[in-house]
């Protein structure tokens, strides 16, 4: 298409000689082909030119929204920029469906700039290659003048459905925001970053069209908005910004306790760790932590246990910091709420890991409570005894894999040698005293049962082991060697494994098993001493 061309369409254009599809079709084609082309000044003179302000404000609307939905993917953000601004010019001029209008214009903006990648780093958020963070910048001075109508409007009691549709326009502006691209992004409150600074942006608009940040938090007032997987990433972000980065924190109302505000938080918690992306993962974690640290140590009720969120949350586990911030949970439980969490996870975990640390915090809470002015029954008196019973069990009895819960198992006989050296508390309640020896003899017997026949099973693993290496060795001394009883004998011990690994595992296994004996024998040596004591 020559310069020619171009002017008859703009000037046929101006003097609004389109009459038919063709020409308004072509007006959209050479607008798309020069912003492809990136050769966007005649495009932009026209829109520019006061002359060409005749045209129909609605007309012209609709011929950018259709550039919009038509960008080419590789220009996506030089096209947004140029267009945004005259956007906006177009919208402000509109006297009749504005919001209706603006809610199209934002919805087809966002899908486009969901397209592009949202950086990770800070030398990409500073290069901006793709244009994301130029974008979020022209967005937020593109809905500005419209806040500002809103925050105008504050003051009247009479309100139209106009002014109601332009607040919900907005708001869901702000909701997809926080989804896409601030759930993504690396935001920190010492870097004041593009994506940081928008992200203010967003946290400030909320209150000034009338939407109260505790409202959306804590009692999803979203209004026609359903709460769905997106809306629940939206306001998961919006509790991070607020109690993480503390984007507004200073004006959010401080009438909210510390209980209160976590036992709301774990909506958005479990919202942001039931995701494999980092981001939401560090976002959940930090998020999680936040929450806890303002709670007082031993002061979680155990009526907050009847939230399903309280027991999944744990189970996340990244990296050491999660194991830091499931120590930090336990610590803030009181002794009813530790002894009922302890109790679900031991059943409900199947984690030998996790088991292990909860045997262990057992074990603390036990010489907590030992300490004067801490006894309670929940760890030293008869409710401690059901807690036991989980501990000191094999599940699967003679048949279980001592390997893999041997983690457990050891902190297990740990906790019952502490116990027995400890007795003196625990004699006090005769009952409970008599229980806990009869739980512990139970639990020694079929421990000791399964342990001889895991050690028989892994000593003829090494045995079997050590000969098939024998006649391997043999074979390649003697080629006349029968291949037929080598491969029988091969076959049966395959893995992935080689053998000199092979032969390290089974001996750990049953050196393992020697240590669990030595502890067992250690355990009878203390029960036979104590009982030959006088008991005071």
């Amino acid at each position: 298409m020559n310069e020619d061309q171009v002017n008859d369409i703009i000037q046929r254009w101006v003097r609004q000689q389109y009459s038919v599809p063709e020409d308004y079709q072509q007006f959209k084609s050479l607008g798309s082909t020069c912003l492809t082309e990136c050769d966007s000044a005649q495009l932009l003179k026209f829109l520019q030119d006061e002359k060409n302000q005749t045209c129909s404000p609605d007309e012209l609307l609709h011929s950018l929204l259709e550039l919009i939905e038509n960008i080419d993917p590789g220009a996506i953000s030089e096209t947004i920029l140029a267009l945004v601004p005259h956007l906006q010019t177009v919208l402000l001029r509109l006297e009749d469906r504005k919001s209706t209008y603006l809610g199209l214009a934002l919805s087809a903006l966002q899908k486009q700039l969901s397209r592009l990648p949202v950086p990770y780093s800070q030398q990409q958020e500073e290069d901006d290659e793709h244009g994301l963070c130029r974008c979020c910048n022209a967005m937020a001075a593109f809905t500005k003048p419209f806040v500002e109508e809103v925050k105008r409007k504050n003051g009247n009691y009479m309100t139209s459905s106009e002014d109601e549709e332009l607040r919900t326009v907005l708001l869901k502006f702000c909701m997809r925001s926080l989804r896409d691209p601030l759930l993504e992004a690396e935001l920190n409150r010492d870097r004041r970053s593009s994506l940081w600074l928008f992200a203010t942006e967003i946290m400030v608009t909320l209150p000034a069209i009338q939407e109260s940040l505790s409202e959306l938090l804590f009692f999803n007032s979203l209004k026609k908005q359903t709460d769905n997987s997106q809306s629940k990433e939206s306001r998961a972000c919006l509790a991070y910004l607020l109690f993480v980065q503390l984007i507004t924190i200073d004006s959010f109302p401080a009438v909210f306790s510390p209980v209160f505000v976590l036992q709301c938080n774990m909506e958005h918690i479990n919202q942001l760790l039931s995701r494999y992306a980092e981001s939401h993962l560090l976002k959940g974690l930090a998020l999680y932590a936040k929450s806890l640290e303002s709670v007082q140590d031993n002061s979680l009720p155990v009526s907050l246990l009847e939230l399903k969120s309280f027991y999944s949350v744990p189970r996340v586990r990244q990296r050491e910091s999660g194991l830091q911030l499931f120590q930090l949970f336990i610590n803030k439980l009181d002794a009813e709420a530790k002894h009922k969490f302890f109790r679900c996870m031991l059943k409900t975990s199947n984690h030998a890991g996790v088991e292990s640390y909860i045997v262990k915090n057992i074990r603390n809470q036990v010489d907590f409570s030992m300490q004067p002015g801490n006894a309670n029954k929940w760890f030293l008196g008869e409710e401690f005894l059901s807690l036991l019973g989980l501990v000191l069990c094999l599940p699967q009895g003679a048949e279980t894999d001592l390997l893999n819960t041997m983690d457990r198992i050891m902190e297990s006989l740990n906790l019952l040698r502490y116990l027995l050296l400890r007795d003196k508390e625990l004699r006090s309640t005769t009952d409970v005293w008599e229980e806990l020896c009869r739980i512990k003899d139970e639990y020694l017997k079929m421990l000791r049962v399964c342990i001889g026949i895991s050690r028989v099973h892994y000593s003829a693993e090494l045995k079997a082991l050590r000969e098939d290496q024998k006649l391997k060795a043999k074979e390649a001394r003697d080629a006349a060697r029968s291949t037929r009883l080598v491969k029988s004998i091969t076959v049966k011990h395959e893995s992935n494994m080689s053998p000199e690994v092979q032969h390290q595992v089974l001996q750990s296994a049953l050196v393992t098993f020697d240590l669990m004996e030595s502890l067992i024998v250690r355990i009878k040596e203390i029960t036979e001493e104590k009982n030959r004591l006088p008991q005071l």
